[in-house]
């Protein structure tokens, strides 16, 4: 083709593409299409629809900062708890080193003296690790302490806390790294990893003498919705009550970086973990009176992902420094869901505070699916909102409220193993 002809194609060409009969190919790329959800099984009514939406709105950061998604990990992400996985794991392989002089009073400055002195009775002392593989005896107090708060023969374990601050049971793992490097911590939270992704669906393990829960699985909902949101230009972050060199190694498993995971942090000396953990607001570092739990993942949300220092990390920030997504499973994710300005997804486990505020749906923004593995089954009574479904600071059982005081009422449980998940129907949340 000579010039003059090829001038005379590309101006018929360039001709054609303007009155839009033609596509305009070296035009400049158009704006990338936002993502959408590649898993459909397991999403209840219209939530899946409605998640996509969001992404629409917000994807491809329309509006200059990036949207925040955060999610909740244990029974969020996964199936079961990761930090009971890797307790699980310390103590099946030795790796709990004894407190000093035996006293274990400085594990945890809300720990009993009861507690304290059941656990030196039941625990030797003069050795570089506890021997709980083989040491039954002292196995099963630390994990009666901490799986239910109570020594062995049922004892309170913890007292004098903010129940809405802090749960010392999961602080109390963390603290019982010390001793340890992040980077050994991290080894046996990949290890109980490894066991517990390869164990089939419902295994237990054996720890001193009880059968506990042996397995976790990704949920595969969850892992698309994080792709979907991170490929539409959200920074997506991981919030968790678990201790962070253990939410790191689980949370690359859905491309999450260390980064962007906040869990419970302990102070460090020389290169070793303390059984003392960093603060957070009014709270400062060996205080140990607030982790990512309730109001304190708030505050360290406030803190590490919008930079909010000081007091003010501790209160609900303007809508422009709040997260625009939120997922959670329990009543310790209730005020950083509470926060989110777009979205709220929370998985039926029956918690009470959660569900009231979840199914009475007061802005219209709270989305209730059935756990995506083992669903729980209907709960067969209202959830006592009106009376007993809030835990205030003081560990009582209060009444829940709306920001104007007024009491939520009993809400019936409607999104649970056996409903309908037809598409097109609307949540009931």
């Amino acid at each position: 083709m000579n010039g003059k002809l090829r001038t005379l194609v590309t101006a018929a060409a360039l001709a054609l593409a303007a009155t839009g009969l033609l596509p305009a190919t070296n035009a400049g790329a158009g704006p990338a299409r936002c993502p959408t959800l590649k898993t459909s099984d397991g999403w209840y009514g219209d939530n899946k629809a409605r998640i996509e939406t969001l992404l629409a709105d917000h994807c491809h950061d329309k509006g200059g900062r990036k949207p925040v998604a955060v999610f909740d990990w244990d029974n969020t992400v996964v199936k079961n708890d990761v930090g009971d996985a890797t307790f699980s794991w310390l103590l099946r392989h030795d790796r709990v080193r004894p407190p000093k002089d035996g006293d274990w009073s400085t594990t945890s400055r809300h720990l009993t003296p009861e507690a304290a002195t059941a656990l030196g009775r039941a625990c030797p002392t003069g050795v570089r690790t506890l021997p709980t593989a083989t040491d039954t005896r002292c196995a099963d107090e630390l994990l009666s302490v901490y799986a239910n708060g109570t020594t062995t023969t049922g004892r309170t374990a913890f007292s004098g806390y903010d129940h809405c601050r802090t749960e010392p049971r999961y602080a109390w793992l963390a603290q019982l790294l010390h001793g340890w490097t992040t980077r050994q911590a991290a080894s046996f939270a990949a290890a109980a990893r490894a066991e517990n992704l390869t164990a089939p669906q419902g295994a237990t393990q054996r720890v001193g003498t009880a059968r506990v829960t042996g397995w976790v699985r990704y949920y595969d909902q969850q892992r698309d919705l994080i792709r979907a949101l991170r490929d539409g230009g959200f920074d997506v972050w991981i919030v968790s009550a678990s201790p962070e060199p253990v939410v790191d190694v689980w949370a690359k498993g859905v491309g999450i970086d260390p980064a962007h995971a906040i869990g419970i942090r302990n102070t460090t000396d020389h290169g070793r973990l303390t059984s003392h953990l960093k603060g957070c607001g009014t709270v400062r570092d060996g205080e140990d009176t607030m982790i990512t739990y309730i109001d304190g993942k708030r505050c360290w949300i406030n803190q590490e992902v919008f930079g909010v220092r000081g007091p003010a990390a501790e209160h609900v920030q303007p809508a422009d420094r709040r997260q625009v997504f939120a997922a959670g499973d329990s009543d310790t994710d209730v005020s950083f869901l509470r926060d989110a300005t777009g979205l709220r997804l929370v998985l039926n486990r029956n918690k009470d505070e959660l569900m009231c505020r979840a199914y009475e749906n007061g802005d219209g923004r709270w989305l209730v699916n059935p756990m995506f593995i083992e669903p729980k089954k209907r709960k067969t009574a209202p959830y006592p909102c009106a009376t007993t479904g809030y835990t205030a600071s003081d560990g009582t059982a209060q009444p829940v409220r709306r920001p104007d005081g007024s009491i939520v009422p009993d809400q019936p449980d409607t999104v649970f193993q056996g409903v309908p998940r037809r598409s097109g129907v609307a949540s009931p949340a």
